[in-house]
């Protein structure tokens, strides 16, 4: 093989690692925003949205990553339990008791 065409070989397989390695549309691990009545805890330790308007008897999905995470509830009427503990890699749902904007840290 001629150093011309080792060299094409060489940027076309080097351009190829970069795009994988640079990830999809939404950057870093940032991942896609979540579904509808979902809250997505993040790495950095916070909420994906960070306050969720809800109707009466809605049901929420607080979703956990690798990073373990708790919710607490601002306290307000309507408010569901808080989730506790060191949750990784699972989804825990809450209802909605009184339609309203919820905030959690």
């Amino acid at each position: 093989m001629s150093t011309r065409n080792t060299g094409l070989v060489l940027a076309t397989l080097t351009a190829a690692l970069l795009a994988m390695a640079c990830g999809g549309s939404y950057g870093g691990t940032a991942g896609p925003p979540p579904a509808g009545n979902t809250v997505a805890a993040t790495p950095s330790l916070t909420f994906t949205p960070g306050t969720l308007p809800v109707n009466v008897g809605e049901t929420v999905t607080f979703a956990f990553g690798s990073v373990p995470h708790n919710v607490f509830f601002t306290q307000q009427t309507g408010a569901p339990a808080d989730i506790a503990g060191n949750n990784t890699n699972v989804s825990i749902t809450r209802t909605f008791a009184t339609a309203g904007t919820y905030a959690y840290t």
